[in-house]
């Protein structure tokens, strides 16, 4: 068994830490490596704590949650960042992916859904709830074709099956059920797909994908 998930919590309510830490202290493959209060709190233990992931609450003191994750998504670390909020999706879903997080889930869903999230981040996948896809799309259906249009074409067309399923949501060995291929393989072309389009982030293909149009609406 390897390294445990290194979790770490950024909420400024002590008493909402204090059940998260309850919930996933009971996974024996997520540890709790810190807990921050405020978001500049949550970007200076993102580089001393060594977290995998760092759970962000968006309504902190000091740097807001948002801000702390550009800020997270912008420094040279292997961190993810999974936005825990009360906020609605259809109010702050597309600053998240903006922002660079790697996952969207309301606090109202966390005790069916964050371990499950934070699986999801771990393996380098975007955890999103089903509807986010389709906010996502109405967001970004006015982008004008260009240079990122001009992107898209240097991608095979298997590649882009893959990033498309990727920013909906699938995780590597669903859509290796997909495409009939393996989940290796899925990984081979996503790491394809990001040096082709000097992406450094599995969220930034989400958005990528989105602002290209290669998602289609259901």
């Amino acid at each position: 068994m390897g390294r445990p998930i290194q979790v770490l919590l950024a909420d400024d309510h002590a008493m909402f830490r204090a059940g998260l830490r309850a919930l996933l202290d009971a996974e024996s493959n997520i540890a709790i490596v810190g807990e921050a209060s405020d978001g500049d709190e949550a970007v200076d233990m993102a580089r001393t704590e060594d977290p995998d992931i760092v759970i962000m609450d968006l309504s902190m003191p000091e740097a807001d949650g948002l801000e702390a994750t550009r800020r997270i998504s912008a420094l040279d670390l292997d961190v993810d960042v999974l936005v825990l909020t009360v906020h609605a999706e259809e109010e702050y879903l597309v600053p998240v992916v903006e922002a660079g997080a790697s996952g969207y889930l309301t606090k109202t869903s966390a005790d069916r859904d964050l371990v499950e999230a934070i699986n999801v981040v771990a393996k380098g996948e975007v955890y999103l709830p089903p509807q986010a896809t389709k906010l996502l799309l109405k967001e970004y259906k006015a982008a004008e074709e260009g240079g990122e249009q001009s992107r898209l074409h240097e991608l095979s067309s298997r590649e882009q099956e893959v990033l498309a399923l990727t920013a909906e949501g699938f995780s590597s060995r669903e859509i290796g059920e997909k495409l009939f291929i393996s989940p290796k393989t899925v990984d081979t072309y996503r790491s394809r797909i990001m040096k082709k389009l000097e992406l450094n982030h599995r969220s930034e293909l989400v958005r990528f994908a989105l602002k290209v149009g290669l998602l289609k609406e259901v």
